[in-house]
């Protein structure tokens, strides 16, 4: 008797968390709310660049082009030191050894004619008005071919200008929303949820044009440009 009452209240009180579960979930779902949207975006100017240079050599001998090229780009990295950019702003991306074939195939077979060496520095400075006296210095030491430019935000910079952007979103997001409160005759009571996104786009100059002279007199004119900083904020407000 006393085992069939204890299952009997179970059951009774499964039954019963059910149901509040039920009406829980009801009135949840019954919440009334205004969703509203506001995007911000702040123009900042880059802080940071990153240029990649790269040194080319071609030989039928592969360990000739390896060595005329580490000869190469040691003297561009040598004269990038001297004129003050620390080593450590200085990083091997790339390197690349290939063969160069033959146009015409002997038997299905194509014979190697060369082999090329493909050897690619980045150099980051927190000084962007040095970018084209960096490159002058590389393309007058050995450097024969261009890859890419990029400007962009340090940590600080980007955090700053996210944080100005975040709060011009949700300031239109707000205003937005009491606009409609107020047209439908409610009130907001306060916010459910919300949600943030946002960022920014370096600026990117890929293959770019290196100094035709060097030595002449003028440097290479490269503009950083503006960075836009973008956040949007997506608020629930509940409303009575």
């Amino acid at each position: 008797m006393n085992q069939r009452y204890r299952l009997i209240t179970a059951v009774l009180l499964l039954i019963a968390l059910l149901v509040l579960g039920t009406v829980s979930a009801a009135e949840t779902d019954t919440d009334n709310t205004i969703v509203a949207s506001g995007t911000g975006s702040v123009i900042g100017t880059p802080d940071r660049a990153q240029i990649s240079l790269a040194v080319e050599t071609e030989n039928q001998n592969v360990k000739a082009a390896q060595a005329e090229n580490a000869a190469r780009m040691t003297k561009v990295m040598d004269a990038l030191i001297a004129a003050g950019i620390p080593k450590e702003a200085l990083k091997t991306t790339g390197y690349n050894i290939y063969p160069v074939y033959e146009d015409t195939k002997i038997y299905g077979l194509q014979k190697v004619k060369t082999y090329r060496v493909t050897n690619t520095l980045t150099v980051t400075l927190h000084d962007v008005s040095r970018t084209g006296e960096v490159i002058d210095i590389g393309v007058a030491e050995g450097i024969n071919q261009a890859s890419s430019i990029q400007f962009f935000l340090s940590d600080e910079q980007s955090q700053v200008l996210r944080t100005e952007a975040l709060k011009e979103a949700s300031e239109r997001a707000s205003a937005d929303a009491r606009t409609v409160a107020g047209a439908l005759g409610v009130s907001l009571k306060s916010v459910k949820s919300a949600q943030i996104s946002g960022g920014y786009s370096p600026v990117r100059y890929q293959n770019y044009a290196m100094a035709e002279s060097v030595g002449g007199g003028v440097s290479t004119p490269i503009e950083a440009g503006d960075i836009t900083v973008t956040a949007t904020v997506t608020v629930t407000y509940l409303i009575g």
